[in-house]
């Protein structure tokens, strides 16, 4: 195992699974997108999997929407948006038998399957950080090292985290039991599982992330691998040019932005990492442009 002074994408490639949390509208999933791409350019096999069913994780890539397929998004590097419904459902699939296809449609359709999928709490997080288990301890096509997950926003990032753990405690008995078990043991792994926070140098975010980080080490007994600050105004250039409201727009952002920092550097003394604010739309070029700087993350 790295110790905690490797480099950050040093410790992350000797992970199985990468959380990418944080409040919503950071860049998250830009994020996520950028921890893919360097660890597939490290030689480790990756699998990016988003949970938003509106799919934003292929326009940074530059791919076709996974629709809930895996989808190739270069060297090493694949991508597929899964939602719970279907995790659920393929599991239910994978238990019949061979030619009782008829009956697994039978039970996917009954009210109680259904209303047991609906409500019983954190089976839908417990039964996507499954998927992301099976992936990279029974093997699966492709074959991946890392699961890069982008997550849902700070409380459900939390949720998802703690689910499995829950449900385990609830579920003592049977094979769902100790299934359950499992994933919850695995996602409680500080060698096996990593969450990184994506965050703004802004007020609400920053505060947002200095609770999460605090909730995560109560709930999930470990503090983040790194924080990423994304999208830094840079320096206003001395004697710049330009409209007078806009050249003062930029100076206001860029003092909110290194006041904030100061503040999250008070409440976290982990990894930060700091990505500046580019004039580059979602794309890969916009990753090309990042993968330097996180690269050079330091520890």
């Amino acid at each position: 195992m790295a110790t905690p002074a490797a480099p950050l994408l040093e410790r992350l490639a000797r992970r199985q699974l990468v959380v990418v949390t944080g409040k919503g509208g950071v860049g998250k999933t830009t994020v996520a997108a950028l921890l893919g791409r360097a660890l597939s350019r490290s030689g480790r096999r990756v699998l990016l999997l988003e949970t938003d069913p509106r799919e934003s994780l292929h326009q940074v890539l530059g791919i076709e929407p996974s629709g809930g397929t895996v989808v190739a998004a270069g060297p090493r590097l694949w991508a597929q948006n899964l939602q719970a419904p279907a995790v659920m459902e393929g599991l239910v699939r994978e238990k019949m038998p061979f030619g009782l296809g008829g009956v697994a449609d039978r039970i996917l359709a009954h009210p109680v399957y259904q209303h047991f999928v609906a409500g019983a709490p954190g089976l839908k997080e417990t039964a996507l950080l499954g998927q992301a288990y099976r992936l990279v301890h029974h093997g699966g096509k492709p074959r991946v090292d890392v699961i890069v997950l982008d997550a849902p926003a700070t409380g459900h990032g939390l949720s998802l985290l703690t689910a499995p753990g829950l449900l385990a405690e609830a579920i003592r008995d049977g094979q769902l039991g100790e299934v359950t078990a499992e994933i919850a043991a695995f996602v409680a792994d500080p060698e096996r599982c990593a969450v990184v926070v994506a965050t703004l140098a802004e007020e609400m975010p920053v505060q947002e992330t200095l609770e999460l980080i605090q909730l995560l080490n109560e709930k999930v007994g470990r503090p983040p691998e790194a924080v990423v600050a994304n999208a830094l105004y840079p320096p206003c250039p001395a004697g710049a040019r330009g409209p007078v409201e806009a050249l003062a727009l930029w100076r206001e952002r860029r003092r909110l932005n290194e006041r904030e920092l100061q503040r999250l550097k008070a409440g976290w003394k982990g990894t930060r990492v700091e990505l500046p604010l580019l004039a580059l739309d979602r794309s890969p070029a916009l990753l090309e442009a990042l993968l330097p700087i996180l690269e050079g993350a330091p520890p």
